[in-house]
């Protein structure tokens, strides 16, 4: 599965089967809806964001956004600012309206779990009581054979611990739900950010002991500073035995299936994966390991370590998953550093936004229903659609034309392209919460119980039939994806919305953005980890030797290319970790030019305000990059993020022809290839 972006935190109009037309079928205007204009300047482009100063041959970006990023300050409360999160905190102040407004019905759980949430005065009054049962349970642990049991309900609870667990279509019978296990353990986003000797990554390992002594005490316990590096020296050694980025990436060399029983392998007489999974469901038969020798590695290190140090991990683990439910100081704590140290964002957000956010999570399809009754317009849907089925329609095209694919794999890439779903907007079923207890005067109660309420509804999915109808992504995520076992692309209803996509603004900006977008995750399917999944969405090999071989050539010079790409001082993008991302927004972008040329139907596109059609199409796309980013975000970002930076991303263009000619890119312009050294994949 990819996504266009990593977050924080529509009846569905489905083109399934035959949704690609043939070249002689006419082509898809997406014109823009009659009446009213677009939001953004006069054709759905901010002029006033432009830097006339810089040319667009040395940065594109700067030139488009330069003006916008001068002008533009960061809020306080965030590690990043841009399209992306200014849309999040729109659909965030929607999703207030809609849980406040039920506030006032005792029966509405959406304001009975918002009301719980601000009680800032009870939840202060209570302190740590509501959490002491459980923390209790932890202290009692005094042998090794207890341990298995508290990581099992830690689980339920929404606790992290040594492995994560989530449930999703089988990758070699995409028709079938079953469980994945896959490495935890650590507190750290990254293993490298234990291993590296990089001085930033050293000073945020000493500021992670300090976090962890200052949960400790938080917990009410006693000589936290010896404890606290304890659990960092079995985390460190946790690390060196997870497997990298790049390999957990690697959709082939992470499915690993096993028999309940065969897992027995992975148990030592502190941590029995077997066990946990027979706690989680009866029905549980066989399940993924996605990181097998982790997996392992991690059993060995628990059942050496000892029985305190393993108490106080969970303690720490215990208060930094369950904050939002406890005392503000947990909150503020967790927020110091995961988000002030890890990210450099000086402030949190207001309170109201963080209990949003967390009804948002809690009971997602009960505001999403009401979401999208009002803030998405039938029309978007339309437009949308046709330029979906165009941008289709395309890619079909260019798979005739490849000069490296061979010709049984081009007509497998075409069958395959036959079996896409496109979703728009919402799903067409709900979920029912009516199983789920909310109350207005117990908050911490109604988070354990969501949690609880989601593990069930996540376990119980495993070993049935894949359910279709259930998003991965909810309509009020700003975001869009690619299910690869699917063959499904999703654009939620939160995501189209300007500067993405503006029903009324000029097709080319629509197709620079969206189109291009579209394009990204269409092209997923076929990227250096999409491509292992065949024409039925099985995890299976379809390609020619020939063809993996040009495949990767081209995929070897974009490395290349983004690896010299230098965003901090001595900070390089991971040319390798990011490149099913960059292929992604290589192929969209060049995918949805040939589109946006389709649209017009073999007429000269308009010159608006000064802007040729090809112009407008680039700064569609360099303006949905628009984004200011802390330093401190973005170091953690190019270690654990599998995009490249806003900047970097908005530069593929240097790999297109027709950006050169739109905008006069001459020999010397900084970003200039010569035309044998772009990039060129679909």
């Amino acid at each position: 599965m990819r996504h266009l972006l990593l977050p924080v935190l529509l009846a569905a109009t489905m083109l399934a089967g035959p949704a690609v037309l043939s070249a002689q079928e006419a082509p898809s205007v997406a014109s823009p809806v009659a009446g009213g204009k677009p939001q953004l300047g006069t054709f759905g482009f901010d002029e006033t964001g432009v830097d006339e100063a810089v040319k667009p041959g040395d940065d594109f970006y700067a030139y488009a956004n330069g003006g916008w990023a001068r002008n533009t300050p960061m809020p306080a409360d965030k590690a990043q600012w841009g399209s992306y999160m200014i849309l999040r905190d729109l659909t965030t102040e929607r999703l207030r309206a809609i849980i406040e407004a039920a506030k006032a019905d005792p029966a509405n759980k959406l304001g009975q779990a918002y009301a719980a949430y601000m009680d800032t005065a009870r939840i202060e009054a209570l302190g740590m009581a509501p959490i002491q049962p459980w923390l209790g349970k932890i202290k009692g642990l005094t042998d090794r054979t207890g341990y298995t049991a508290l990581v099992a309900q830690a689980n339920e609870m929404g606790i992290s611990g040594p492995y994560g667990q989530y449930v999703w279509s089988d990758d070699k019978q995409p028709e079938r739900m079953v469980l994945l296990i896959e490495q935890g353990g650590t507190g750290l986003p990254d293993r490298d950010m234990y291993l590296s000797d990089k001085p930033a990554f050293a000073k945020m390992r000493e500021a992670y002991v300090t976090h962890l002594a200052n949960v400790l005490t938080l917990a009410g316990e006693k000589n936290v500073r010896a404890r606290a590096q304890a659990i960092m020296a079995m985390e460190t050694e946790i690390a060196k035995v997870q497997w990298t980025r790049e390999d957990v990436s690697d959709m082939a060399k992470t499915y690993h299936k096993f028999t309940l029983a065969e897992t027995a392998q992975f148990a030592t007489p502190t941590l029995d994966l077997q066990a946990i999974l027979k706690a989680a469901g009866s029905n549980l038969t066989d399940v993924i390991v996605r990181e097998p020798s982790a997996v392992k590695g991690i059993a060995a290190i628990v059942d050496k370590a000892p029985v305190a140090v393993l108490r106080d991990q969970m303690i720490v683990r215990s208060l930094d998953s369950l904050a939002p439910a406890l005392p503000d100081a947990v909150e503020a704590e967790r927020f110091a550093f995961y988000d002030k140290v890890m990210k450099g964002t000086p402030e949190r957000e207001p309170r109201w936004r963080r209990g949003a956010t967390l009804v948002n999570y809690m009971l997602r399809d009960e505001v999403a229903q009401i979401y999208v009754q009002r803030h998405f317009p039938p029309e978007y849907k339309a437009v949308m659609n046709d330029l979906a089925t165009n941008l289709l329609a395309v890619m079909d095209q260019r798979i005739d034309r490849l000069g490296w694919m061979q010709p049984v794999t081009k007509a497998k890439a075409k069958e395959k392209l036959k079996g896409f779903t496109v979703r728009v907007g919402y799903p067409d079923k709900w979920r029912d919460y009516a199983g789920l207890q909310v109350r207005s005067d117990d908050l911490f109660g109604n988070v354990v119980r969501s949690n609880r309420f989601e593990f069930r509804h996540v376990v119980d999915r495993a070993n049935k039939p894949t359910q279709r109808w259930d998003w991965y992504l909810s309509p009020q995520t700003v975001n869009a994806n690619a299910t690869y076992n699917r063959l499904e692309i999703t654009f939620p209803a939160a995501f189209l919305q300007p500067p993405s996509f503006d029903a009324r603004a000029d097709p080319a900006v629509n197709y620079g953005a969206i189109g291009a977008i579209a394009g990204h995750e269409i092209s997923h399917h076929f990227d250096d980890q999409g491509s292992k999944y065949n024409e039925k969405g099985v995890l299976a090999n379809w390609w020619t030797p020939e063809d993996l071989k040009a495949f990767d050539a081209a995929g070897k010079a974009l490395i290349a290319q983004y690896d010299a790409y230098e965003p901090l001082p001595g900070e390089h993008v991971k040319g390798e970790f990011t490149l099913g991302e960059n292929i992604g927004d290589l192929a969209g972008l060049t995918i949805a030019y040939d589109a946006y040329k389709r649209s017009l139907g073999g007429k000269p596109a308009p010159v608006i305000d000064g802007y040729t059609g090809d112009q407008r199409f680039f700064l569609g796309w360099a303006q949905f990059w628009r984004l200011k980013q802390r330093d401190e975000h973005l170091r953690q970002a190019l270690l654990t993020d599998a995009h490249s930076p806003a900047i970097q991303r908005t530069w593929v263009v240097r790999n297109l022809d027709a950006w050169y000619d739109a905008f006069d890119v001459k020999p010397g312009d900084k970003l200039y290839l010569e035309p044998a050294k772009r990039v060129r994949v679909w």
